[in-house]
């Protein structure tokens, strides 16, 4: 069910979508009532994204796409886990979608918890929060060995690195992938005010 594009051409519409939208021009394509009925009984997404769940962080909104155009996972702060995994090999290996874009963004909540509960009075974070805060916390010591004042963007640039790194040691479906050419990574960081994503680790041709 692959779209048939290349991870260059893909890549290339995602970032032809985001300048639409930081201009102020978005197409809103695909998603009248004959692009509804095209796709009742079947998809085949451009791309894969797995980003955020912060409610600034509208996939199909930011890079100016439509309905089935793009195959979305999102939790808070991008944590890699098994239902993250098992989503985006389905995209890969079944839906054979030949980019994944793993997607951060500045002032992430989930960045924030992250520095905030390593301090030295920090409150006692519910169990669940305080399991997905923990993913993040390795970026944060290793911002905090070089500089006394942690930023969050640096820390967020980190994490995004460290969530892709997980994602190639976790799924030898995706790794297989990024090294035969059919799949491209990349790692973004959208920047809220700007509108912008833009690119920090790419794995494969794009």
């Amino acid at each position: 069910m692959s779209s048939g594009r290349t991870p260059s051409q893909v890549w290339r519409e995602m970032v032809r979508g985001n300048d639409r939208f930081i201009a102020g021009e978005p197409q809103h394509p695909r998603q009248d009532v004959e692009r509804r009925e095209e796709l009742a009984l079947k998809q085949s997404p451009h791309a894969a994204l797995f980003g955020c769940s912060d409610s600034r962080l509208a996939a199909e909104i930011i890079f100016d796409k439509g309905i089935g155009d793009l195959f979305v996972v999102r939790n808070a702060g991008q944590i890699i886990s098994e239902s993250v995994i098992g989503s985006l090999e389905y995209a890969v290996g079944v839906l054979g979608v030949p980019l994944i874009l793993v997607l951060g963004h500045d002032e992430c909540g989930a960045v924030r918890a992250a520095i905030d509960s390593q301090g030295p009075d920090a409150p006692v974070l519910p169990p669940h929060i305080a399991n997905l805060v923990s993913k993040i916390v390795p970026a944060v010591k290793r911002v905090q060995e070089h500089s006394e004042i942690v930023d969050s963007q640096d820390v967020g640039r980190e994490h995004l690195r460290d969530t892709i790194a997980e994602l190639l040691e976790s799924s030898e479906l995706i790794s297989d992938a990024v090294a035969a050419g059919t799949l491209a990574v990349v790692g973004a960081n959208y920047r809220l005010r700007e509108g912008r994503a833009v690119p920090d680790v790419i794995l494969g041709d794009v």
